[in-house]
């Protein structure tokens, strides 16, 4: 009887058995909140950490396949010197430029590790063995004419290599020696033992990564084991002072929908009729906003009249490009400004819209075309060393071609000057187009759909 007297009293101070219960459930999932987070967080460190630690395995499995590959296009290459079947040299351009195997274990270290130092390491091993393919490019020229090949038949890297005067005019016996100097001499074993000793380098990294790693998550673990049992205790003193209490309520749902909200998920379509109420109106309104997110998105990164890259689209493009070994071409059309006021700004337009037709044909699979504005445009062409000089020409003669003829679409016929520059090593885009803008300015000034090198 006492204690109903109590339980009358508290009631009559304002405090009701519905509050009561809401209070004490609110603090129960909060601690269980916290032992679930504490838990999942538990499982995500050692399943992240297994994962890290096969992912450095597997990184370790790859970056050695960087050694594997260069050392077979050495030994490649050096097959063919010494005994002349184009057979070796095939293997070589292989795996130069199908297989990738170098490559695909940079960008697989990158992806695992980002700009780590194993990472910078093998960077260096990679950038030292694409610098040795220079002198392989020479040797396999040289061997080439020492051999009597006819050139066509070979690789753009090998056909159109530039020799010296002095030793074109060598003997193929002379040539065949220079050549197996180039790719037996001290100068390329020098290259050689810098990229094993980069490879050794970054083997031992991921190893150190991987102790790293393991200790890491072994203090992770006893922290969160701890806060695990503090948090047990406190829920167990907590459900023993409520088990006598039920609830009814939908707070799981409305949970559930709030979680996925902030995570900006669609809600399951489930539980009452007013929670499916608001999942379908909310999973409406989601669409809608992603929808609109993306086309905002794509709308702030392409030109709108051709549908290229803008300049922020070049810009968002130069994080994810490689432009070590790149060529950047400055397009420019000759005497725009007349056709716009003899023809009037619809001509103009759609002169700027062929030409990027025209660009997208012709470079669209090997590079990414941009309009910066106006009749600015720019091609970003990855991997292009300046020994396709020719190929480059060859291209832009064939876009001139395709902006003369108006007979097909009656466009007003214009030319193109073109500004290339070339980077051998050192991604400076500002030095970059620095360079093609002064190759421009060249081209402009021997005559219109003209093109000029800067390597």
């Amino acid at each position: 009887m006492g204690k109903i007297r109590l339980f009358k009293t508290a009631l009559e101070k304002g405090m009701s058995l519905k509050q009561l219960n809401y209070f004490m459930l609110l603090a129960a999932m909060i601690i269980s909140a916290f032992l679930l987070y504490e838990m999942r967080e538990t499982e995500l460190t050692f399943e992240s950490t297994q994962a890290a630690t096969q992912q450095i395995i597997h990184s370790e499995s790859e970056s050695a396949n960087l050694q594997v590959a260069s050392d077979y296009l050495t030994d490649q290459i050096r097959l063919f010197v010494v005994n002349g079947k184009k057979e070796f040299l095939d293997n070589y351009f292989e795996e130069a430029n199908v297989t990738k195997r170098r490559d695909k274990a940079l960008e697989a270290l990158k992806t695992a590790r980002g700009e780590s130092a194993a990472f910078v390491e093998l960077q260096n091993a990679m950038n030292a063995s694409v610098k040795l393919m220079l002198l392989e490019y020479h040797a396999a020229r040289l061997a080439a004419e020492a051999y009597g090949y006819d050139l066509s038949i070979f690789p753009n890297e090998v056909r159109y290599y530039p020799l010296p005067e002095d030793e074109a005019a060598l003997s193929p016996q002379e040539k065949k020696a220079l050549a197996t100097n180039l790719v037996f001499g001290d100068a390329y074993k020098r290259v050689k033992d810098y990229i094993y000793a980069q490879m050794i380098s970054c083997l031992q990294n991921l190893k150190q990564d991987i102790l790293n790693e393991q200790e890491t998550v072994s203090r992770a673990l006893k922290n969160q084991v701890f806060f695990e049992h503090v948090l047990t205790a406190l829920l167990i003193a907590l459900l023993l002072g409520i088990v006598y209490l039920t609830s009814r309520l939908v707070i799981f749902p409305l949970q559930k929908c709030i979680q996925q909200i902030h995570q900006e998920e669609a809600i399951p379509v489930k539980g009452t009729s007013e929670i499916r109420f608001l999942a379908k109106t909310y999973n409406k309104m989601r669409e809608a906003n992603l929808l609109q997110r993306k086309q905002l998105s794509y709308e702030a990164t392409h030109d709108k009249l051709t549908d290229l890259y803008n300049r922020r689209g070049f810009e968002a493009l130069l994080d994810v490009l490689d432009l070590s070994y790149a060529a950047v071409l400055l397009v420019d059309l000759d005497n725009f400004k007349a056709v716009n006021d003899t023809y009037g700004h619809n001509a103009g337009d759609k002169v700027l819209t062929k030409l990027s037709h025209a660009l997208l044909e012709q470079f669209g699979d090997d590079g990414f075309v941009c309009r910066f504005g106006g009749d600015e445009f720019v091609v970003v062409m990855e991997n292009t060393p300046p020994a396709m000089q020719e190929y480059l020409s060859e291209k832009i003669l064939a876009i001139n071609e395709t902006l003369k003829d108006s007979e097909k679409d009656g466009v007003a016929p214009i030319s193109i000057s073109v500004g290339v520059s070339f980077c051998n090593g050192s991604a400076d885009v500002e030095k970059l187009l620095k360079h093609a803008d002064a190759s421009l300015y060249e081209a402009k000034e021997t005559g219109k759909g003209n093109v000029c090198f800067n390597s």
